[in-house]
């Protein structure tokens, strides 16, 4: 009979303390958690991606435009970057307290371990579009092969963000040549069906969850690369002095933003209603604004770090929204239980009158009730019971 081998309390570091925690990297997840609450639950209300109406009037232009340019394939990458980031912050805090590298290496393979096992759970009970299992895995791939490399290896991750530069500025020459030579019907925008999300009865959408998830996840793993640039960032320590980084964020939240708004604004046109073009350039819009949509992650990151080196008090606001940030796992979990329990067939199923603005409206006030509530709880000194469980399974 085996024993499992337990460390000594002496041999690890707890969980981080709410006096180590820069201010930045939390306000930028709190504020980042309403993108993706309004591209989850719109994916909820509609039964499918990108979760917009394909028919469009009046102000649901205005809802299709702007979520196409800000929200779709912009918000996951602000949380890759961020990600990564936390990888060596933690790392980092292990290491300072004397922890042998050995054991650094057992507690962060432990807890992305734990992040696969949430992911399933997730997916499995909640929501396919589950992020957690991706970042497990991810995490797990970054400490065995790329944590402990010198800064010269991770300028890397750095070369492939200006050649991915590249290839987003061919793939926008060829859909402006998609456009120009458009001559087919007129093709509107519409949703991929995701059938757990259709399903009419949560038994169904169970089943359903189970077959959508794996391949789901497989196909975000690639944001690999996403997330090296937050651990080459973090190596940098960019967010816990954004004030000595000015010049650099300014130059990616401009760079970056408006690589990600203009490859987003063509296809927003057509979710609009106010471009037409055929099939084919539909198809090439689509793909300019996903490869384009990674920028929007250092973007938003370096935009908010900007904010941060500017504050000169923490207002209300700022606090409640980075007591967020600090729980934006229960965050998270809280927005899907939401989306179930508010949109999905077999539950309430609200619809105030169009699924555009139900779904914008439900995200906003989800949003709004978690920042309230994790501010309350910061308050009582709780972390909240994702973090709380995730570190009792770590620690």
């Amino acid at each position: 009979m085996t024993t499992m081998q337990i460390l000594p309390a002496a041999a690890v570091r707890g969980p981080v303390t709410g006096k180590e925690r820069a201010l930045a990297p939390d306000l930028i997840r709190g504020a980042m958690l309403l993108l993706i609450g309004l591209a989850n639950s719109a994916n909820f209300a509609f039964a499918g991606q990108p979760g917009i109406e394909s028919t469009p009037h009046g102000l649901e232009r205005v809802v299709n435009f702007l979520k196409l340019t800000l929200v779709d394939a912009r918000a996951y990458p602000v949380f890759a970057v961020m990600f990564g980031y936390g990888l060596v912050q933690l790392a980092r805090r292990q290491r300072s307290a004397g922890v042998a590298p050995s054991a650094v290496r057992r507690i962060l393979l432990k807890r992305n371990g734990w992040l696969i096992a949430f992911g399933a759970v997730h997916a499995t009970l909640l929501y396919f579009g589950d992020f957690l299992g991706a970042y497990g895995i991810v995490g797990i791939i970054c400490t065995l092969l790329l944590l402990n490399r010198g800064d010269k290896f991770h300028r890397i991750a750095v070369g492939i963000w200006a050649v991915e530069l590249l290839y987003v500025l061919y793939v926008g020459f060829q859909s402006v040549v998609a456009v120009m030579s458009s001559s087919g019907p007129a093709h509107s925008l519409t949703n991929s069906p995701n059938p757990s999300l259709a399903a009419s009865s949560y038994g169904e959408s169970l089943i359903d969850r189970l077959h959508e998830y794996p391949l789901h996840t497989a196909s975000v793993i690639g944001f690999v690369m996403v997330v090296w640039l937050g651990i080459w960032a973090a190596r940098k320590q960019i967010l816990e002095n954004p004030g000595a980084h000015r010049g650099l964020l300014t130059g990616v939240a401009v760079g970056g933003l408006s690589i990600t708004i203009l490859g987003g604004l063509p296809l927003a046109l057509v979710g609009a209603g106010w471009l037409h073009v055929d099939q084919a350039a539909v198809n090439s819009l689509s793909y300019l604004s996903h490869v384009s949509g990674m920028f929007g992650g250092p973007g938003y990151i370096a935009l908010f770090g900007l904010l941060v080196s500017r504050l000169t008090k923490l207002t209300l606001p700022v606090r409640a929204i980075s007591a967020l940030g600090q729980r934006s796992l229960s965050g998270y979990l809280f927005q899907s239980v939401s989306w179930m329990v508010l949109l999905a067939p077999f539950t309430l199923d609200l619809d105030f009158g169009s699924t555009a603005y139900t779904a914008a409206l439900i995200a906003v006030g989800v949003w709004v009730l978690s920042v309230i509530g994790a501010h309350a709880m910061s308050k009582r000194s709780y972390r909240g019971p994702a973090e709380t469980l995730l570190r009792r399974l770590v620690y």
